[in-house]
């Protein structure tokens, strides 16, 4: 066995693993994005602002549960990138509900009604640092909240990289041959 058990797979083997983890990551961004619309309109008030930081919660311990389970996965790069299809649209769709809740709530808080599409287009523009500036906030609580999301857009960027791959690194290592281990200290 090596380092990378991917390389021990035929090719017809590697590509139908390549292929369900790529399904199952399409699968979990479906469900998470049908679940989006299908959740029913609500006003902000201080029970939809803690449903917030429950999402966030959520999303955080959801991000935690996949790195252990790349580090611990048979073929780690391949359940990162799984992970990526549940992670990222999570990550969007709680801060496109909060935008189109808010909006709801009080019409002055974007430049624009926002329907649960465009609170969606909105929150992927600001993630994608594109920003195309036909839809900003107007609110200081909507401002507030965008601030939240910027910065958790570095971070999951840049940290949430370094974490994903520093986790395909250790399930790769813990797969590794007692002698490979050897070698690589000598």
């Amino acid at each position: 066995m090596t380092s990378d058990p991917l390389g021990d797979l035929s090719p017809a083997r590697r590509r139908r693993l390549i292929f369900r983890a790529v399904l199952r990551g399409l699968l979990a961004a479906t469900v998470l994005v049908v679940l989006y619309y299908l959740v029913p309109d609500e006003s902000w008030n201080g029970d939809t602002a803690l449903r917030v930081l429950i999402g966030l919660a959520v999303f955080a311990g959801v991000t935690v549960w996949q790195v252990r389970s790349i580090s611990g996965a048979r073929y780690p790069g391949v359940k990162a990138a799984e992970a990526l299809g549940l992670v990222f649209p999570l990550y969007l769709l709680v801060f496109a509900s909060t935008y189109y809740v808010m909006q709801h709530a009080s019409a002055s808080s974007f430049t624009q009604p926002l329907t649960k599409t465009d609170a969606l287009y909105f929150t992927v523009t600001v993630f994608s640092t594109v920003g195309f500036g036909d839809i900003a906030p107007k609110s200081e609580a909507a401002r507030v909240v965008l601030i939240i999301q910027m910065l958790g857009d570095l971070a999951l960027l840049g940290a949430g990289a370094r974490i994903l791959l520093g986790a395909v690194r250790r399930g790769r290592e813990r797969r590794a041959d007692p002698e490979d281990k050897a070698d690589l200290s000598a």
